[in-house]
């Protein structure tokens, strides 16, 4: 390596220190005015002393030149700017860090002439005889993967701030990116196609390996959205302004309308002035472009710009700060005095990549040279005979070395964060973008975190609405019935039975196939609810002769096959089927039933029928309840009503036969109590609500007996061993089988009255207990036969019936949401009751048929109820009568040695007795008829020294007897008079 002392750098490094204080003083007169005030010799001595040690240390230094290689396409603008941003960048770096580095870069540039063969001849030129120890370039993809194998073999860094396919950066170890991989973008794409819910995508791109590159990464991304690729269009970057209108033309026939355009400026450039002139630039179309395009969206023609007015595109994003404006600004002016004829020229990406791959690439020479010399070795034997170019290159020594040094280096760049830990540069960061007459407008970002936004945190600009294609603001659905399209091809299913779901006929007459039934109903009137025309035509799936074409399975992948672009039918969605094609919501209602035969259960020696009617915790509770209520009323009366007083066996009998005789309202005895009355109230409503439910349950229990099934669990057919019937061609099949059913139980039956026929049948002649299919299917055969059989609820789940299409296809949702709108308003219903009028004396198949007894659960309430208001009564009457007998429990003078038990004793022959002091009694009294009168008096208890005394009247023929009743302070006395 040769070393010597750089005049040039020498002359910069001694002039500068005197310019930066030339500028000072003119920033700060007053600087000069305080310099001035020195002595002049001392400053002449320190003026002298440092300019000798500075011009020392500078003499002194060595400084070593690196050669490296830049191979650009001088005639394409990418070589321009690059190599314009390549010479800034070593003139800036090292007039700001020349002092602190021992390297310099010599750049020696060669021109590839945009061919493949001139870039590797360019390459190998400065690797063989220039011996560059790196090389910047080339531009593009196809050029770098020749010339990375040539910088592997000698251990040159090939460090490439345009070439962005994926596939480079695996050929080699000596391959830097230092630009964004394709690759990156793919996932922004897929958001975008997210966020506006389109479902079928059509990318466009450059028949190439660079083109192609980038394909299976976007197919992976949008399969992860939920959109699916439906074509791919490739274009060779040479076709002809015709061959590209052909397959514009040929896009415009399919149902797509969002592409994804991913070629060269070039290509691209014509393909949208070209949509432009055929009409594909109009409302309805979605255009996205990735970064190779939107890069140079600033320098592409006007022209080209307003045919693209519309379009989103993706772009590299790079945050404006005030060094990047003032670089631009230096640039402008570099680039004008060099490039004096081009006009309308601006700074886009790639320069600012080039700009930090040259920083970089200084920074990490400079780290490498202290690590050896940069020479070359000589591996190849020259001496053989037929040797070439290829072998005689020598091997870069401190390569490897460079390469480690440039995967460390980390700094802030003019384009952002610059680092390549893993020979890529780590850029992902995209900015979206809208295409308008007056240029580019930024609408969003995208990163990796924080997938689409509106803004970053970086920066404030502001985000405005998307103008898309035919000037429209409305976001559109991404696909469209093409007018120019043969009719859709609609497959229904030729069956034998059940002809209102489905039936196919032919007209020998006009020669035509008449296709009718509810499922085709149902679809007609979906597709009129659409806010768009569909052409379609049904076609029978069928074989040549006329018969079916196969099972409904086999119907189902021919939409798979392309054969079909959907089918209608009484079509079941099932998990298996919609893994290659898609459904629609069903229109019919779901589940899997079972109908069996209904007959006559009633036994007519059933003796002990009248107790089903209510459970056995209900009549116990009813039981204790009527005992309850006569307890009850017994106690708030018998001290009142003489009903209910006498012998105790008299009351007992008295109390359970008023209790028991409200049941039917025949009570005699007259409560006069109002606590009695207001229980007696509640109990009898109570009553009313039992006799009421248990008559009309025993009247459903006698009549409705007869209607119950005479199958009800499955299990009860497998272990009966019995068959089962289901329509021919069905899934159920399946399901029974897979609960167990052999072959021999299961049997076939293709029509409603195939399935009777088989029903009437015995067992043993082939007979079935029990058909199972979808509902729809069980309630149309109910509507035929709705005396003999009934339905149990659903035992299986099934999704129910839905019209299939191909898988992705956009008319998915838009039939399910007609579907919807058909569903809720009165066409359903007008259409079932079309198909399948039911009969008026049928009953509702989904009533239950058994008549369940009543239980506790029902009238917990009422037993709630009617025992608060018996306690409540209890306790109010307790707590008066005790009231009243307050004294007897506490103790007097007279009495204070009487023992509590003997207290409590006196209470109860209290309570047993008559209440004198009552309304009824003293009504008694005033109304007798038989001469006898009552006389309650009170007296002092002095005045009676027995417990019971008769007194005489003078002259009367009457006698008084007085019986002492109690022992207090006021005794009372019952006294008799007797004539």
């Amino acid at each position: 390596m040769e070393s010597k002392v750089d005049p040039t750098s020498v002359v910069w490094q001694f002039i500068a220190p005197q310019n930066t204080d030339v500028a000072a003083t003119k920033r700060f007169p007053e600087r000069q005015n305080m310099k001035s005030q020195r002595p002049t010799m001392r400053v002449t001595t320190i003026s002298l002393v440092l300019l000798f040690v500075f011009l020392r240390s500078v003499f002194s230094k060595e400084v070593n030149y690196v050669s490296v290689g830049v191979v650009v396409d001088s005639e394409t603008w990418v070589g321009k700017m690059g190599l314009s941003c390549i010479e800034m960048a070593v003139s800036e770096f090292y007039a700001s860090h020349g002092y602190y580095y021992n390297t310099r870069l010599v750049i020696h540039t060669r021109d590839s002439k945009s061919d493949v063969v001139g870039a590797a001849s360019a390459a190998l030129d400065l690797i063989k005889n220039v011996e560059v120890k790196a090389i910047i370039g080339p531009v593009s993809s196809t050029q770098a993967s020749f010339v990375i194998n040539l910088g592997e073999k000698a251990q040159v860094p090939i460090v490439s701030y345009s070439a962005t396919s994926s596939s480079l950066s695996i050929h080699s170890s000596y391959f830097f990116q230092a630009t964004q991989n394709q690759t990156f973008q793919v996932n922004a794409i897929s958001s975008i196609v997210k966020k506006f819910g389109w479902k079928q995508v059509v990318p466009i791109y450059v028949d190439n390996a660079y083109g192609e590159g980038l394909i299976p990464f976007l197919v992976d991304a949008l399969q992860d959205a939920g959109a699916h690729v439906s074509y791919r269009s490739a274009i060779s970057s040479s076709a002809s302004d015709d061959q590209i209108a052909k397959e514009l033309y040929k896009l415009m026939t399919m149902q797509t309308r969002v592409f994804v355009v991913h070629t060269d400026v070039s290509l691209g450039s014509r393909i949208f002035n070209k949509a432009k002139e055929i009409g594909m630039m109009e409302k309805g179309y979605v255009w996205i472009v990735t970064n190779l395009m939107t890069n140079y969206l600033s320098s592409l023609d006007s022209s080209v710009v307003e045919s693209m007015q519309g379009v989103l595109g993706i772009k590299t994003y790079v945050r404006d700060t005030n060094r990047l404006r003032e670089f631009r600004t230096r640039w402008e002016k570099e680039f004008q005095l060099e490039n004096p004829k081009l006009y309308d020229f601006e700074l886009n990406v790639y320069g600012l990549w080039a700009y930090d791959a040259v920083t970089a690439l200084a920074v990490a020479v400079e780290e490498a040279w202290k690590s050896g010399n940069f020479s070359f070795k000589k591996t190849s034997d020259v001496s053989r005979k037929y040797s070439t170019d290829l072998e005689t290159f020598g091997v870069s020594q401190n390569g490897p070395n460079l390469r480690k040094a440039l995967l460390g280096v980390r700094f802030n760049g003019l384009a952002g964060n610059f680092s390549m830990p893993n020979a890529q540069l780590q850029s992902t960061s995209f900015e979206i973008i809208n295409v308008k007459s007056n240029g580019e407008k930024r609408i969003g970002f995208w990163t990796p975190q924080s997938g689409l936004a509106k803004s970053l945190l970086e920066t404030n600009t502001r985000t405005g609405q998307i103008i898309w294609p035919g000037e429209s603001t409305a976001v559109p659905k991404g696909w469209e019935i093409p007018t120019n399209r043969k009719k859709l091809k609609i497959g229904v299913p030729k069956k034998e039975g059940f002809e209102e779901f489905v039936q196919v006929k032919h007209d020998s007459v006009t020669n035509e196939t008449i296709v009718t039934g509810y499922c085709i109903d149902v679809f007609e009137a979906a597709m009129k609810a659409l806010p768009y025309n569909v052409d379609y035509e049904l076609i029978p799936f069928t074989k040549p002769d006329g018969e079916s074409g196969g099972t409904y399975d086999d119907l189902v992948y021919q939409v798979s096959l392309g054969k079909f672009d959907a089918v209608v039918g009484d079509t079941t969605i099932r998990a298996n089927r919609s893994k290659f094609v898609d459904f629609t919501l069903p229109y019919t209602q779901s589940g899997v039933s079972m109908i069996v035969p209904v007959g006559d259960k009633r036994s007519k020696s059933n003796a002990w029928v009248f107790l089903k009617p209510l459970t056995w915790d209900l009549w116990m509770t009813s039981a204790c309840f009527f005992v309850f209520i006569g307890f009850v009323v017994w106690i708030l009366e018998h001290r009142i009503n003489d009903d209910f007083r006498g012998p105790p066996f008299h009351q007992i009998g008295t109390s359970f036969w008023f209790s028991f005789s409200t049941m039917v309202f025949a009570h005699r005895e007259k409560v006069v109590s109002n606590l009695a009355r207001f229980v007696v109230i509640i109990w009898m409503f109570v009553v009313l609500i039992l006799t009421q439910s248990y008559t009309a349950s025993l009247t459903s229990l006698l009549t409705v007996q007869q209607l119950q099934p005479t199958v009800t669990d499955v299990r009860q057919l497998l272990v009966n061993g019995d068959n089962v019937g289901y329509i021919d061609g069905s899934f159920v099949r399946g399901i029974l089988k897979d609960l167990g059913f052999s072959d021999s139980q299961l049997k076939i039956y293709k029509s409603p009255e195939q399935c009777d026929d088989l029903f009437s049948k015995k067992k043993s002649n082939g007979g079935i207990a029990a058909a199972f299919d979808e509902f729809v299917y069980m309630k149309f055969l109910l509507t035929k036969y709705c005396s003999k059989y009934t339905m149990v609820e659903p035992t299986f789940k099934a999704a129910g019936f839905g019209f299939v299409f191909p898988k992705g296809s956009p008319l998915v949702a838009d039939v399910s949401r007609a579907i919807l709108t058909v569903t809720e308003e009165k066409i359903m219903k007008n259409i079932e009751n079309k198909w399948f009028e039911k009969q008026t004396s049928c009953p509702d198949p989904n009533t239950q048929v058994s008549s369940n007894s009543l239980g506790l659960e029902s009238f917990w309430g009422l037993f709630l109820i009617v025992g608060t208001a018996s306690l409540s009564s209890l306790v109010a009457y307790a707590s008066m009568f005790l009231y009243k007998q307050r004294r007897v429990l506490l103790s007097s003078e007279t009495d204070q040695n009487l023992p509590i038990w003997r207290r409590i004793c006196t209470v109860l022959r209290i309570f047993d007795q008559k209440d004198l002091d009552s309304h009824t009694f003293r009504k008694s009294i005033d109304e007798s008829r038989d001469g006898r009168v009552v006389i309650e008096s009170v007296c002092d208890s002095n005045r009676m020294d027995d417990q019971q005394s008769v007194l005489a009247f003078p002259g009367e023929e009457h006698e008084i007897c007085f019986t002492e009743l109690t022992n207090h302070e006021h005794n009372h006395y019952q006294l008799e008079v007797s004539s």
